[in-house]
């Protein structure tokens, strides 16, 4: 099934399709309102950080930043992800013990690989089933807080916080569902969150855009929270080696990107000050081959750019590729909530949180 990238407009022939989807969507949602599917409840606390659309809201950075606040508490974090497009086939991979990366980026997902070496004391693992998941890890190891990455439709795991984000940046992905527009499920299925969080919040009318939707459509969240994606940092393709942003500030760039919103990440570039000569982008998860590192190298080149940036998710897929005088760089990127952070902080942290079903 095709589906539309940010800013694309409802395509009205597969309205159809749509509503046919719609459906199905329904009837599942029900069979786990009635009880006629169940959900497992895990013996430890459960934060589901999720979409309402397909495509890039920012749920890596969020799902980071939620996990350095849980264990700088001292809690002992698992990030249970679906591994999307990952080339291993078991049902459950340890990508992370808290100690030691067990897996390759191709073997565990884009995102579970990246959360792994960003929050490398936590356990990640994917599997397509995250009540089994949970319960596998369980069994290995001892676990404070579980948090689901891009877990609002899987409804298999019952959860005490229920985070769904929307993108700032694409009101219109809220107009029609997949594949005339960008919903998974129905608007009115964020009754079931506990908060909206709103990302790539920098402009007060596209937030304001947001609001409007949800109103028309009979849902309210004036204390929805706010974050953004700041540029942070340069990181080393190659080497542990890490530069503070104001190094390539003048320096000209060429672009890379394999993720769901290159543009977000094209504005992140620039925000840091450089020039960007030219650009190489690819889709979703892209699997990065030698032809393709070997075109990219040639079209920097030919540009005189003095280094190819690209994401910390494709960096560790283009590795591989990479000869050793190649000056290949990912820019980091954070989550700084800018507005309802204590709110948010209660609600991950636990403090006076029911369990919803």
């Amino acid at each position: 099934m095709a589906f539309l990238h940010p800013g694309q407009p409802v395509r009205k022939g597969l309205c159809g399709v749509a509503f046919l989807y719609g459906l199905i969507v329904r009837l599942r949602l029900a069979c786990y309102h009635f009880r006629w599917f169940r959900s497992s409840q895990m013996p430890c606390r459960v934060v589901s950080v999720g979409n309402l659309t397909v495509g890039g809201t920012g749920k890596t950075p969020v799902v980071i930043l939620l996990t350095q606040w849980l264990q700088s508490q001292g809690r002992r974090v698992a990030v249970l992800s679906r591994g999307y497009k990952r080339a291993s086939g078991v049902p459950q991979l340890l990508v992370s013990d808290g100690g030691t990366i067990l897996a390759s980026p191709s073997e565990a997902g884009d995102e579970p690989f990246l959360i792994a070496r960003r929050c490398p004391k936590a356990i990640v693992a994917v599997g397509a089933d995250r009540a089994a998941l949970g319960q596998w890890v369980l069994a290995q190891h001892p676990v404070d807080c579980m948090i689901l990455d891009d877990g609002f439709q899987h409804l298999g795991i019952r959860r005490d916080v229920d985070l769904v984000l929307l993108d700032a940046t694409d009101a219109t992905g809220l107009d029609a569902m997949a594949p005339a527009g960008r919903l998974r499920e129905p608007l009115d299925g964020l009754a079931r969150a506990t908060a909206v969080v709103v990302t790539r919040a920098d402009s007060k009318e596209e937030v304001e855009a947001i609001s409007g939707r949800l109103r028309t459509a009979g849902l309210q969240f004036n204390d929805s929270i706010e974050v953004l994606f700041k540029a942070d940092s340069c990181v080393s393709v190659q080497a542990e080696e890490n530069k503070p942003l104001d190094w390539c500030r003048g320096k000209s760039l060429w672009l890379v990107s394999g993720i769901g919103n290159s543009e977000s990440f094209r504005r992140s570039a620039l925000s840091a000050g450089v020039e960007v000569v030219g650009e190489t982008v690819f889709q979703d998860h892209h699997r990065y081959d030698a032809d393709d590192v070997h075109r990219i190298r040639a079209a920097a080149q030919s540009a005189k750019a003095d280094i190819v940036m690209t994401t910390e998710k494709d960096a560790g897929k283009l590795l591989l590729f990479l000869l050793p005088q190649d000056s290949w760089w990912a820019l980091r990127v954070r989550a700084e909530v800018v507005r309802g952070e204590e709110r948010l902080r209660r609600l991950v942290l636990g403090d006076g949180v029911q369990a919803r079903a």
